[in-house]
C-alpha cells in the first residue's frame, strides 16, 4: 500500500473524502490540506480515473526535517531520484509553505533540486533539465512546521481539466467545483427529473451533471499523466483499469435517460456551449437555448433542480443588472417552480435575499480567490404563498425611492430652464441609504459611501442592494445604463485611481461647453458636478484676463473660462492622464493656439519656482496626497496657509485668488492669513448649485485679495 494526498479547493475537502471511499481509498483521512489516503497502485490509478474532485493527487516519497537548508538538503537526499525517472527526461520541483528559514517557495524548491541534480551526478548520470511549464515528470515538496513532505505528482496537474473544454466564459467555473456543487444539489438522487442552468456560460455545470449521472470516469479522455515517465509506472494494470473504465463510461452514456436544460442570454457563449457539449459527447443529453432569465417561464416539468452560477458583481455594469434578476427570479419560482430545489453559488451572498426565500442548506466554497457560498432552497407551497407579500419591493411604499421622486420633482422646473443634463439628485438624504445617486443624460451613477463601522456589513450591503434595485424602478433608466461605483475615504491621488478599463466615454454639455466624461474607468467622472457654479464664476471672472488653474484635473475650469474669452490660460496638474484629458476638452470645443498652455508638474513644487502672474488663480487642491511624485505629503488643514501663500505670489496686484477643498468641516486659518495681509471671503454659498444645497459639507470656496492700501 502507497500514501497518496489528494488535493482540492476548500469547502469540497468532505466531498473528495466520502468521492475517495467510494473509490475503495483505505485509511482515508480530511485535512485542512488535503485529503490523505492509502492505496494500491492499480486502485490509485482508478481514483485518478474516476475522481472527479481532486485538483491533482500526490504519491509521498519521503518525509523528513526542513528547520533549515541542510535538513531539508538531507531530506531531498533520502530520496533515490534515479529510481524515480530517468534522466534524459526533463522535471519540475513545486514547493508550496514556508518557515523561519525557508522563507521562500523558489529557495525552497532550489534546495530539492539541488540535492536531485547531486544524486544523478553521484550515480554517474546524466544531469536532468529542468522544465517548468511543460515536464515530464513532477514533484511537489510540503513544508508544514518545519516538517517537509516529498511527493511524485502522480496524476499530473490540472486533474479537473477534462479535456473538452475549447473555450469558456469571462469567469469559467472550474469542473470539480462544478461537480461539488451538483452533489451538493441533490439532483444526483434522480437524475429522471429536468436540471436547468438558466445562466449556463459555457455549459461547465450541466456537462458535469451529465458525465456524473452516466458514471463517466472523466479522465479517460486526459492525455498526459504524471506517471506517465515514473519508473514505478505498471502499464499493464494501467491499460486494464483504462479499457474497463472507458467500457464502463461510454455504456453509462448508452443507458442514461436523462434530460437537462441550459439557457444563456449571450448566444455566443450559447455557442460554446454547445461545441463544449460535442466535444465531451453529451450534446444529445442538454437543449440549449438563447433566452433572458428574466423571460423564462416553466417548461421544463415537475419537481426538478435549478442550478446556477451567477456572475457575482465584481464588474462594473453587472450589480444592477443582478439586482433585478434576482428580484424577478424570487417571484418567478415562487410563482412557477414550487416543488422544485434551487442551487445559487455566489460571491455576493447579499443579492439571495433579494429573492425574498428561505434556504435551508449553506456551504462554503472557493472560486478561485473568491470567498462563495451554495445556496439551497426548497420552494414549497408556504415559501410560495408569500410571493405577494413583497411588501419591501413594492415601490410605493420604498422611502429610498419615494425621495428620489420628490427630488427629481424639486429640481425639473431648474433643470429645464438651466438645461441641464449632469446633476445630483441624491445624496444620503437618508442616512440608512448612504449613497449619491448622480444622472449624466440617460445614465445613473450610483456612488456607495462607506459606512461606519458600527453598521454590520451584511445590513450595508442589503441597503445597497435596495438602491440598485429601487433607483432604476422609479427613475425608468434601463438597469444596463447603471453604473456603481464604491467610493470609501481616499487618500490623496487614490481618488483618481483607474477602477476599470472599459475604456468607454461620452460627451455631454453644460452651458455650451463640450466635456468629455468616463462613467466607467475612474471613481470620479471627469468633472465635478458640485463645482458646476464655480466653473461659471471662474469663467466670468477671467473674461479679457488670464488664468491659472491649478490641481485641474481635466481642466473643465479652465475650459469654460477660456469659452468666456479668457486671454491667457495655463493648466496645472500632476497627472499626465487628466492633462491629456483637458486637451481633448479643449480640442472638443475647438479651441488651440499659444494662450493655452497645459503643464504637468506637482502643483505645490511648480508653485515655488514659477514666476509669472496671473489675473485669476484657480486652486483645488486634494484633501490629503502623498503621491511618490511630490516632493512632500500634503494635508490641506495643515498646509493650506502655505498653499496660499505661494499661490498669491503668482496673483497680480488686484487679482483673485479662489481657493476651494472638499474637506469637511475645513477650517480656514484667518488670523494666519490676515497676517500676510489677505482679506478673505467665504463664497460657499454662491459655488453651490441647486442640486447641491442639501450637502452644506460638498465643498468650501473662499475669495483671497489683498488688502487694500489706505491713500
Amino acid at each position: 500500500m502507497q500514501q497518496f494526498l489528494a488535493l482540492t479547493s476548500p469547502g469540497i475537502e468532505i466531498l473528495l473524502a466520502q468521492e475517495l471511499k467510494d473509490l475503495k481509498a483505505s485509511q482515508v483521512v480530511q485535512k485542512p490540506e488535503g485529503v490523505y489516503f492509502t492505496a494500491t497502485i492499480e486502485e490509485a490509478y482508478k481514483i485518478c480515473l474516476y475522481c472527479r474532485l481532486s485538483t491533482r493527487i500526490l504519491l509521498r516519497l519521503a518525509e523528513g526535517d526542513a528547520e533549515n537548508k541542510d535538513k531539508l538538503f538531507a531530506t531531498a537526499q533520502s530520496v533515490n531520484w534515479s529510481e524515480q525517472f530517468s534522466s534524459n527526461h526533463t522535471f519540475a520541483i513545486d514547493f508550496v509553505g514556508s518557515s523561519d528559514e525557508i522563507r521562500n517557495t523558489q529557495f525552497g524548491a532550489l534546495t530539492i533540486k539541488d540535492a536531485l541534480v547531486d544524486h544523478f551526478r553521484d550515480q554517474g548520470m546524466d544531469r536532468p533539465s529542468v522544465d517548468k511549464s511543460s515536464p515530464d515528470i513532477s514533484f511537489q515538496a510540503r513544508l508544514l512546521r518545519e516538517k517537509v513532505v516529498i511527493y511524485l505528482d502522480f496524476s499530473g496537474r490540472s486533474l479537473f481539466k477534462r479535456g473538452y473544454r475549447e473555450h469558456s466564459g469571462a469567469a469559467p467555473l472550474k469542473e470539480h467545483l462544478a461537480a461539488a456543487i451538483i452533489t451538493r444539489s441533490g439532483w444526483l438522487d434522480d437524475t429522471t427529473k429536468p436540471l436547468v442552468d438558466p445562466m449556463c456560460g459555457s455549459g461547465t455545470i450541466l456537462i458535469e451533471a451529465i458525465m456524473m449521472a452516466a458514471g463517466y470516469a472523466p479522465g479517460i479522455d486526459r492525455v498526459k499523466w504524471g506517471f506517465d515517465c515514473w519508473l514505478g509506472h505498471q502499464l499493464y494494470p494501467w491499460q486494464a483499469q483504462l479499457t474497463q473504465a472507458k467500457q464502463k463510461s461510454h455504456l453509462g452514456l448508452e443507458e442514461l435517460k436523462a434530460k437537462v436544460f441550459g439557457i444563456d442570454i449571450d448566444s455566443r457563449v450559447i455557442n460554446t456551449a454547445q461545441v463544449n457539449a460535442r466535444n465531451a459527447g453529451v450534446q444529445k443529453f442538454i437543449e440549449f437555448s438563447c433566452k433572458d432569465i428574466n423571460n423564462l417561464n416553466n417548461g421544463f416539468g415537475h419537481n426538478g433542480t435549478f442550478l446556477l452560477n451567477p456572475p457575482y458583481g465584481e464588474r462594473i455594469g453587472e450589480l444592477p443588472e443582478l439586482v433585478e434578476n434576482f428580484v424577478l427570479l424570487g417571484r418567478k419560482l415562487k410563482a412557477q417552480f414550487v416543488d422544485w430545489r434551487i442551487a445559487i453559488l455566489t460571491a455576493n451572498v447579499e443579492l439571495l435575499s433579494m429573492m425574498k426565500l428561505a434556504s435551508h442548506k449553506r456551504y462554503k466554497f472557493k472560486n478561485g480567490p473568491l470567498d462563495c457560498q451554495l445556496a439551497l432552497y426548497n420552494v414549497d407551497e408556504k415559501q410560495a404563498s408569500g410571493q405577494n407579500n413583497d411588501a419591501e419591493f413594492e415601490d410605493k411604499d420604498s422611502d429610498f425611492g419615494n425621495r428620489l421622486l420628490k427630488n427629481k420633482k424639486n429640481l425639473k422646473s431648474w433643470l429645464k430652464k438651466e438645461n441641464i443634463e449632469c446633476y445630483r439628485l441624491y445624496d444620503a438624504d437618508i442616512p440608512e441609504y448612504n449613497v449619491a445617486v448622480d444622472v449624466y443624460g440617460e445614465y445613473l451613477v450610483i456612488q456607495e459611501y462607506s459606512a461606519p463601522k458600527i453598521i454590520e456589513e451584511s445590513k450595508v450591503a442589503k441597503r445597497l442592494q435596495e438602491v440598485i434595485y429601487f433607483a432604476p424602478k422609479v427613475l425608468g433608466v434601463p438597469t444596463d445604463k447603471v453604473i456603481l461605483k464604491t467610493r470609501a475615504k481616499q487618500k490623496g491621488s487614490d481618488q483618481y485611481q483607474r477602477v476599470d478599463q472599459s475604456k468607454q466615454s461620452m460627451i455631454i454639455n453644460e452651458h455650451g461647453a463640450k466635456l468629455k466624461i468616463n462613467l466607467w474607468d475612474y471613481l470620479d467622472t471627469g468633472l465635478f458636478l458640485d463645482h458646476r457654479k464655480t466653473r461659471q464664476i471662474v469663467a466670468q471672472k477671467s473674461k479679457n484676463k488670464s488664468l491659472l488653474n491649478l490641481f485641474a484635473y481635466t481642466g473643465s475650469v479652465s475650459l469654460q473660462a477660456a469659452l468666456h474669452g479668457a486671454t491667457s490660460i495655463t493648466t496645472v496638474d500632476m497627472s499626465n492622464t487628466y492633462l491629456n484629458w483637458a486637451q481633448e476638452n479643449f480640442a472638443l470645443n475647438k479651441l488651440s493656439g499659444h494662450k493655452y498652455q497645459f503643464v504637468q508638474a506637482d502643483c505645490l513644487t511648480w508653485l515655488k519656482e514659477h514666476r509669472g502672474t496671473y489675473d485669476v488663480v484657480f486652486v483645488d487642491p486634494p484633501t490629503f496626497s502623498n503621491s511618490k511624485r511630490m516632493e512632500d505629503s500634503f494635508d490641506v488643514q495643515s498646509d493650506h496657509v502655505a498653499l496660499i501663500t505661494d499661490a498669491m505670489k503668482c496673483v497680480t496686484e488686484n487679482g483673485e485668488l479662489i481657493f476651494t477643498n472638499n474637506k469637511r468641516n475645513f477650517k480656514m486659518d484667518f488670523d494666519a492669513v490676515a497676517a500676510l495681509n489677505f482679506e478673505v471671503k467665504s463664497i460657499s454659498e454662491l459655488t453651490r448649485d441647486k442640486d447641491f444645497q442639501r450637502n452644506k459639507h460638498i465643498h468650501n470656496s473662499w475669495l483671497i485679495t489683498r488688502k487694500k492700501v489706505n491713500a
